[in-house]
């Protein structure tokens, strides 16, 4: 799931050109937008079901529902057994998954254009007669707990990064993971499911994205005739906690027979597109500092650490802007052999500290902004890239004009936006760091 989430981020820019994508998008009747994305060059369409509801939605000491929806809308509904959703897919050519996310939750299918019709006649009616039993639930629960031992764990990095994060959210449910705890994941009961497939999975809540060789005049009927007729659930009021200010530094440190490759984690709070912190410019700025810091070979810090002065085998800084509220920005290196965990953060300090004292050049910054619109000229062929990025966005509340005018926005970005942005994120923050060591080795 984080890797279909970092996927989803690098490629936001992409859509953002309306000479590329050129969207379209109305409204039904009961209240389920609609997105088409015209792409011509095959005859395929990728049809996309976002929900407004993620882990960060979940009532306390329910975690773990999102996802769970994930796997049982593959399940039985009044006309489909369990299993022929992605059966029938198969069967006519068509490729069919679905990821959570803490915001949002999707489902799509890649089918050729003339059984579009097919899909979305499937796909709404999973979104209101499905059919939530003990005898469905307690299977799919087992995989559930099955998933999260080999995911995380086993495996010491993806323990690490749940403990630092919840380290880093001490209030936001950012701080439990997109799979749910184990122990929840255990006790949550069908009531549970019901209440919240009931609530939350309706077309009220939902964007229908649609990108390929098709016309809105095409889509729209098919849109009203399948979708149209599903009553519109309640009015939802996505409640979340805000972050209180922290009070001192947090170090997680785990050490593991199993590791292989030591590590280093320093993460700090940083505004979202859904949350700027009373400064709109500073996600823009803050995804032209990651292109100047971790773009590559050529990059400040993979440059400085590994580069010239051999301390790390990798290096670098990433920053995820897509969020409905609050996200985090956060530096890494991993040693070389020899080289102590200690060394490697003082020279990670050090990096951040110059940073702070002396910002970034003009010509990085140039550098950065043409990468970044050139990254988007290149990707713009990909089908699936403008419904991944419309739908994303939609589902954190950006409308289709703000998402379009992304080039834009990274090409304002000037120095002063930039050094701003550092210090409000870095400046005097208290912060977490995260360790991974080997068994024996010293933290």
């Amino acid at each position: 799931m984080r890797i279909l989430i970092v996927l989803s981020l690098l490629l936001l820019p992409l859509k953002a050109q309306a000479a590329v994508f050129n969207p379209q998008s109305f409204t039904l009747d009961n209240g389920m937008q609609v997105v088409l994305i015209p792409n011509t060059r095959v005859p395929v369409v990728k049809h996309m079901v976002w929900y407004k509801v993620g882990s960060a939605d979940e009532q306390a000491g329910k975690s773990g529902i999102a996802h769970f929806f994930e796997h049982l809308m593959f399940k039985g509904t009044d006309k489909l057994k369990p299993g022929d959703f992605s059966k029938i897919v198969a069967k006519n050519g068509g490729q069919d998954n679905a990821f959570t996310s803490y915001d949002y939750t999707a489902f799509f299918q890649t089918v050729a254009k003339d059984r579009l019709g097919l899909v979305m006649d499937m796909e709404a009616n999973r979104m209101k007669h499905l059919i939530l039993t003990k005898e469905v639930i307690e299977p799919e629960r087992q995989v559930i707990l099955e998933e999260r031992r080999q995911r995380t764990e086993n495996d010491p990095g993806a323990q690490l990064r749940e403990q630092i994060d919840t380290s880093q959210y001490m209030n936001h449910p950012y701080r439990i993971p997109v799979i749910g705890w184990a122990h929840e994941i255990a006790t949550l009961s069908l009531e549970d499911l019901t209440t919240f497939y009931d609530n939350w999975y309706r077309p009220n809540n939902a964007v229908l994205v649609v990108e390929g060789d098709i016309t809105m005049a095409e889509l729209r009927p098919l849109a009203e005739k399948y979708y149209g007729p599903i009553p519109r659930g309640p009015k939802l009021t996505r409640i979340r906690p805000t972050e209180p200010p922290a009070q001192a530094d947090r170090r997680v440190i785990k050490k593991d027979e199993r590791v292989r490759q030591a590590s280093l984690q320093r993460t700090y709070l940083a505004p979202s597109y859904g949350y700027d912190q009373g400064d709109a410019r500073a996600p823009y700025a803050l995804q032209v500092l990651e292109n100047i810091l971790s773009s590559g070979a050529t990059s400040r810090l993979y440059k400085s650490l590994v580069i010239d002065q051999k301390l790390a085998i990798s290096a670098g800084f990433s920053y995820s802007p897509n969020r409905l509220d609050i996200s985090e920005a956060t530096f890494w290196a991993s040693p070389r052999p020899g080289v102590s965990i200690d060394t490697i953060e003082q020279a990670l300090l050090k990096e951040i500290h110059l940073l702070l004292e002396k910002g970034v050049a003009q010509d990085e910054i140039k550098r950065a902004q043409k990468s970044l619109v050139n990254d988007a000229v290149f990707a713009r062929d990909h089908l699936g890239t403008g419904a991944q990025v419309l739908g994303s966005s939609l589902a954190i509340n950006m409308t289709i004009d703000e998402v379009e005018d992304w080039p834009n926005k990274i090409k304002a970005v000037t120095k002063s936006d930039i050094d701003r942005a550092i210090n409000e994120v870095f400046k005097d923050k208290y912060t977490v760091t995260g360790i991974l060591l080997g068994e024996n080795e010293k933290s």
